[in-house]
Parts: C-alpha cells; structure tokens; sequence
C-alpha cells in the first residue's frame, strides 16, 4: 500500500516539474487538476456506462493511465477498449 502512494506522489512530482519546466506560475496546482481531470473522466465514463455501453474496469493501470494522462489517457483507455 505504502508504495501506491510513493507511486502517486512521484507521478504527481513529475507533473509538477513538467509544468514548471514549462513556466507555468502554479506548476503544483496544474498538476493536480490533471490528476483530478483523468481520474473524473475515468469515474464519468463509467457512470455513464449504462448509456453507452462504453466500460473501462477500474485497475491500478487503468487509473494510473488516467492520472498520468489526464484526458488524453482516458481517451487512449476508450480506444483502447475498441470503441
């Protein structure tokens, strides 16, 4: 368990220095909100999966993938599902 959250704090570090590499004035807060995006698009999409048919299973790639790429993971999961 202990080393979930070492894997999600380095992914989280690792945004935050690609932002500020990239001189953005609120690197940790842009980080976070991408996590955040991922991870919401993620939970919408299966939410709505009663609608669209459309199911991603919850894993640890899965919500690695969607944390590390924010919405663009999440759109490389729903092609990857073979949408």
């Amino acid at each position: 368990m202990l080393d979930h959250f070492i894997a999600a704090g380095g992914i989280f570090l690792v945004f935050s220095f690609i932002h500020y590499a990239g001189k953005n004035k609120k690197p940790f807060k842009r980080a976070l909100v991408s996590v955040i995006a991922g991870v919401g698009a993620l939970t919408i999409i299966n939410l709505l999966s009663g609608f669209s048919g459309l199911y991603i299973p919850v894993t640890k790639l899965s919500l690695l993938i969607s944390a590390a790429g924010g919405i663009p993971g999440v759109a490389f999961l729903v092609l990857m599902s073979g949408l």
